[in-house]
């Protein structure tokens, strides 16, 4: 496993276009990045002032709220909002979404450190609506809401409905929690701003490495008050990283350069979806996509495909689609695209033309 992923990574690095994700950056590819534009001459931060302390406020004004705070993970940041809320109402049970980030990629985080346990408002692809959140049978401290809902497809509410469970959750007396690991792209589908949407919210997570190509690391924005129990709880779980700098100068880097770009990935996300969409047996979902991510299903095994794409890389230097996984439906496979921004050089008709060659290999290995 370990040689084929290295394999994976050399030829995605070593390839001159790539349709989903980016070129992997080697460590002295970061450290130039962090030296372009930044103040290397000033002094590091110590336990979160200096450039961490300026990426907080840098936050806090795009998203609109009264502070935020830095966090080396989003797994710790969650769960102090999530102990925030229950502290606060009295309520250990929280609303999450079956396929939320906090179910299915934190190993309960929640449960385990913090005590607390879930209800599930829906079961179903989406986030819960208004209806299915004032039908709770039981009281919630907090709601969370994931900008957008990566395992279902990526998928975003609309405004309206935003709005709508927002209002809501507070009729039930519950706090709105954001998950916005992925919000910096969610604005275009949803039509508003950053601090439009973070506005509907009492706590916003952001992350700085998806997306945006930092180091590690995010944020969790909200009020002061949130902002200084967020501090305290964030050195009680062993967050309190003496110098996080690196990852706080790559964070601004991203909200400098990758951050008003997002739109138009975007934007040419559709038009490769549409391009994948036309593929003999493929199917992408949402069509058309939410963000500049998306899912993409072809009719062949898993491992064909994840060996057509390292094949195609190798010998042709083109980075196709990879990281192709079963479904339950024998012999139709799964994936996720990422239209970033070496996948803005690709036309419709090319993503075409190459995707039949990948076809046409995946289907002589499969045979």
């Amino acid at each position: 496993m370990h040689d084929t992923r290295q394999r994976r990574l050399a030829a995605q690095a070593a390839s001159d276009r790539i349709l989903s994700g980016a070129r992997p950056a080697t460590m002295r590819e970061h450290l130039a990045e962090l030296g372009a534009g930044a103040d290397l001459d000033g002094q590091p931060d110590y336990y979160g002032d200096g450039p961490v302390a300026a990426l907080e406020e840098r936050v806090a004004e795009l998203l609109g709220t009264e502070a935020a705070v830095f966090f080396p993970t989003g797994t710790m940041a969650q769960q102090v909002a999530l102990r925030y809320g229950a502290d606060r109402s009295g309520h250990r049970t929280a609303a999450l979404h079956p396929l939320g980030h906090q179910e299915v990629h934190e190993r309960h985080a929640y449960a385990q450190l913090s005590g607390l346990r879930s209800t599930w408002p829906t079961t179903a692809p989406r986030n819960p609506t208004a209806e299915e959140i004032s039908a709770l049978a039981e009281s919630v401290s907090t709601v969370v809401i994931e900008l957008p809902l990566r395992d279902a497809g990526f998928v975003l509410p609309s405004w309206d409905e935003l709005v709508a469970v927002s209002a809501a959750a507070r009729a039930v007396g519950a706090r709105v929690h954001f998950d916005g690991a992925r919000i910096w792209e969610s604005t275009p589908y949803l039509g508003h701003t950053l601090g439009e949407i973070a506005g509907l919210a009492d706590s916003t997570y952001v992350s700085f490495y998806k997306s945006l190509g930092g180091i590690s690391g995010g944020a969790l924005a909200g009020s002061t008050e949130l902002a200084d129990y967020a501090r305290v709880w964030r050195h009680r779980y062993g967050g309190q990283v003496f110098q996080p700098w690196p990852a706080a100068l790559s964070a601004l880097a991203g909200l400098d350069r990758v951050l008003p770009r997002l739109p138009e990935y975007v934007r040419h996300a559709r038009t490769v979806a549409a391009a994948l969409a036309a593929l003999p047996g493929a199917r992408v979902y949402p069509d058309p996509p939410h963000t500049h991510q998306f899912r993409l299903w072809l009719p062949h095994p898993a491992q064909a495909l994840n060996e057509a794409a390292l094949a195609l890389a190798e010998k042709e230097k083109v980075w196709f689609v990879a990281g192709w996984q079963e479904t339950e439906v024998p012999g139709v496979s799964r994936t996720e695209v990422t239209v970033a921004a070496p996948g803005l050089e690709w036309s419709a008709e090319e993503v075409v033309e190459v995707g039949e060659r990948f076809l046409h290999v995946a289907g002589a290995l499969r045979d």
